[in-house]
């Protein structure tokens, strides 16, 4: 793996920037490149963690390696829009490897359900499973069609200039908030009353993080459609990302600095002129660009009286923190052939109540897990084998109330007690157990194992919860207006996954929206047209 970024404690402030962002996730990365790209700017990507890459970074033990975020990407073949999105922030150094006809596999209570790649494929595969339920099924794709053909208004709202957005911004938005107003759960009791299709249906639910109940049918619409002509995986690991974003962004005379934290953004005049180091040095440039999230840019950036905090703060009055998760790494002394380790993840559920696991896992930690999400990294990637020769790695996430890991958050990581350890063992145990059952030709084979908590992701990633995906995508996170790059601080831009919707394409696709507002460009429509220069 490739160190990107220069450690802060060795950095020389010796150069000017024009613009600054703060946090090296891929909404960073992409706004960063984007800026370099078609304004020829130098930006200084400020991260405090000692990685680049945000949730694409990956991290090694023992001599296995595992991404921390990425499991798969749709969406990614050749042609698509979010291809050429990731070829024009990369220069089409980023290559792409294929999972194969099956993508995703649901387990419920021990019965299997296949995802085919292709439209007309998964809808014959679900057809043969529900044969009398075709007309439901077709209802669905035709309500995700909907759903999808109306949000690029709404997006591009986001970018276009105040007055614009004022006058046109309703019409734009109207359209998708018809579905993003409903919930998933509201979306397929209108379709089928069959509770096993319902939940087949649900089933990626993890990707964002929400029970059907509770899930605006907007993001669930984006997340299906996204998967739909396969998954896709970054030949030689998610690192890969970060190490092809980088080049382009110093070829402009842009900066990766890593263990850099920010204290406070700087405020003068009514604009953002910059940023405040926790070590209390002063860095200065006409663009500041958050990229930490709404609640660390009001709680931690922001000063009390900086313009469009209020805002922002409102926003978080009237949505939620997304949810935490526990992720357990596995480490096999095996090759994935030898193993038998398909491509597919496995999405298991315990039964077709999914509203109801839920429910019952958050009022009692010992109720069964109600969703463990199993993938397998090293298959997926056909370069794995090449740096890690003989072995193997699983991951198997579930998800982790953060309230129950509350009572260590002021530990240090790695030195949390052994009451941390032992509930940690507990888990682990748990995870395990759903493994063995679902892919019983690696019990007993697990040669290192390691559990990540909502506290490593408070740790690593600053978010204070432990969320993994921002603010969580109800109906009403949809109806937010303060979710923009825009804001009420003069020089002062969103990006990321809070400014669009969850996961690496989502912060992807707010970083360009953020690029597009910052250069008053349809950068989309730009690269989508193949009119990038």
């Amino acid at each position: 793996m490739t160190r990107i970024g220069e450690p802060y404690r060795k950095w020389k402030d010796d150069t000017s920037f024009d613009a600054i962002v703060i946090g090296s996730g891929i909404g960073g990365l992409s706004v960063a490149a984007l800026l370099a790209k078609h304004a020829g700017k130098r930006v200084l990507i400020l991260e405090r963690h000692t990685t680049a890459g945000g949730f694409t970074h990956t991290f090694s033990r023992k001599g296995w390696e595992w991404d921390v975020g990425l499991h798969y990407i749709g969406q990614v073949g050749h042609g698509s829009v979010l291809r050429s999105l990731f070829d024009e922030v990369t220069d089409g150094t980023l290559e792409w490897a294929p999972m194969g006809d099956v993508y995703d596999t649901v387990v419920i209570d021990g019965e299997r359900w296949e995802y085919l790649a292709g439209h007309e494929a998964w809808r014959e595969r679900m057809g043969s499973y529900f044969p009398d339920e075709i007309e439901a099924i077709d209802r669905y794709l035709k309500l995700v069609r909907e759903a999808i053909g109306s949000s690029q208004g709404f997006f591009a709202e986001k970018a276009v200039p105040p007055p614009i957005a004022l006058l046109a911004g309703p019409w734009m938005r109207w359209r998708f908030l018809r579905h993003a107003d409903r919930t998933v759960g509201e979306v397929l009791d209108g379709l089928t009353d069959n509770p096993t299709l319902k939940a087949v249906l649900a089933a990626q639910l993890g990707d964002y993080g929400l029970p059907p109940a509770q899930a605006s049918f907007a993001i669930h619409a984006m997340v299906f459609n996204h998967y739909l002509d396969g998954g896709f995986y970054p030949i030689g690991g998610s690192a890969r990302i970060a190490e092809t974003v980088a080049p382009l962004i110093e070829a402009a005379g842009g900066q990766i600095v890593i263990g850099a934290e920010v204290s406070t953004v700087l405020v003068e005049g009514g604009r953002a002129v910059g940023v405040r180091m926790a070590d209390d040095r002063e860095l200065r440039a006409e663009l500041v660009i958050s990229n930490a999230g709404v609640p660390n840019t009001v709680f931690r950036l922001l000063p009390e009286d900086a313009p469009g905090r209020d805002a922002l703060l409102a926003t978080l009055k009237g949505t939620a923190r997304s949810a935490s998760h526990v992720c357990l790494y596995a480490g096999l002394e095996h090759t994935d052939s030898e193993l038998g380790l398909d491509r597919s993840n496995l999405w298991v559920y315990p039964s077709t109540d999914q509203d109801g696991d839920f429910a019952r896992y958050l009022a009692d930690p010992e109720a069964p897990l109600p969703l463990v999400f199993i993938s397998f990294p090293s298959a997926k990637d056909p370069d794995f084998a090449r740096r890690y020769p003989g072995k193997a790695t699983i991951e198997i996430v579930s998800i982790g109330p953060y309230e129950r890991f509350r009572s260590w958050e002021n530990t240090d990581w790695m030195k949390r007690g052994e009451d941390y350890e032992a509930l940690k063992e507990e888990l682990s145990r748990r995870l395990i157990e759903v493994l063995d059952r679902e892919v019983p030709q690696v019990a007993g084979k697990i040669a290192y194992h390691e559990l990540s908590t909502p506290l490593s992701t408070r740790h690593f990633a600053a978010y204070d919860k432990g969320e993994i995906y921002g603010l969580e995508h109800t109906p009403a996170r949809f109806r937010e207006r303060a979710l923009k790059p825009r804001t009420g601080l003069k020089g002062f831009y969103l990006t990321g996954q809070d400014v669009c919707t969850a996961g690496i394409a989502g912060a992807l696709f707010g970083g360009v929206v953020a690029a597009s507002s910052i250069l008053g460009k349809n950068l989309l429509g730009q690269i989508s047209r193949g009119k990038s220069r």
